[in-house]
């Protein structure tokens, strides 16, 4: 059976606020760089799940945002994924000292790729840099190894 996520990249003064994974004992992410986001709850809708989890782990609430694809994750070794991607460009509060997850830190955009990412990040990551359309995009994994990947723009 498939899971439904949110990851959602929060946006101010070119810069994108990324959680380094550091903080979880048998956490998949481990060491990779991430947005902010995680399982849906019962009953939630995309933009309910991606509001939660971004006040949950930065404190921040989400007023301005856009739906910006779906990524289905194919994997030899984890259920499928259907992963709700979002960028904010507007929040209200005050930004959390302390993460669960890991570490927050606000990283230029012109400076993301050099992170240690997943390669299937990189993709979906691009598309959001240069400001694509709404896309779907799958991407296959063997292991940790991306395999294939498609996407199409909407």
């Amino acid at each position: 059976m498939a899971v439904n996520t949110s990851l959602c990249y929060i946006e101010k003064d070119d810069s994108y606020l990324m959680l380094l994974r550091n903080k979880k004992a048998n956490d998949p992410n481990e060491g990779k760089w991430i947005g902010c986001g995680g399982h849906f709850e019962d009953g939630e809708s995309p933009e309910d799940c991606m509001k939660r989890e971004v006040f949950e782990e930065t404190g921040l609430t989400a007023v301005d945002y856009r739906y910006r694809g779906i990524v289905t994750f194919v994997s030899d070794e984890y259920e499928t994924e259907y992963m709700h991607l979002f960028t904010v460009s507007g929040t209200e509060g005050e930004l959390a000292k302390d993460c669960d997850e890991g570490q927050l830190c606000w990283i230029r955009k012109s400076d993301i790729m050099n992170l240690n990412l997943w390669e299937g990040d990189r993709l979906f990551l691009r598309f959001l840099l240069e400001d694509k359309p709404f896309f779907s995009m799958k991407l296959v994994y063997k292991g940790d190894e991306l395999a294939d990947s498609t996407v199409r723009l909407y």
